[in-house]
């Protein structure tokens, strides 16, 4: 069954998410001040893989092939004194 799934993840330059395979990203926020990726994800999917994901601040150096990620989203944290942008390896 189809359900929508929710993932926190560290704040730091590689992060990592393990997920059910085929997982879909729908979008990333911040919940109590914790960054998280919601997902659609297959339930009985029974292997899971590690994503992986590349954060940036504003104002940082993108050191990366834009053709290679997927934009997912942009969330703020400290009320705002940080924005991070996430982007996908391999999307």
């Amino acid at each position: 069954m189809l359900r929508i799934y929710k993932y926190q993840f560290e704040v730091e330059s590689y992060p990592y998410v393990e997920m059910p395979k085929g997982a879909i990203i729908l979008t990333v926020q911040t919940q109590y001040d914790i960054p998280c990726i919601w997902a659609i994800v297959d339930d009985s999917q029974t292997v899971l893989e590690n994503r992986e994901f590349r954060l940036f601040g504003t104002g940082h150096i993108v050191d990366i092939d834009p053709a290679l990620y997927r934009y997912i989203g942009t969330f703020q944290l400290l009320k705002g004194q940080f924005v991070g942008h996430l982007f996908e390896l391999g999307a």
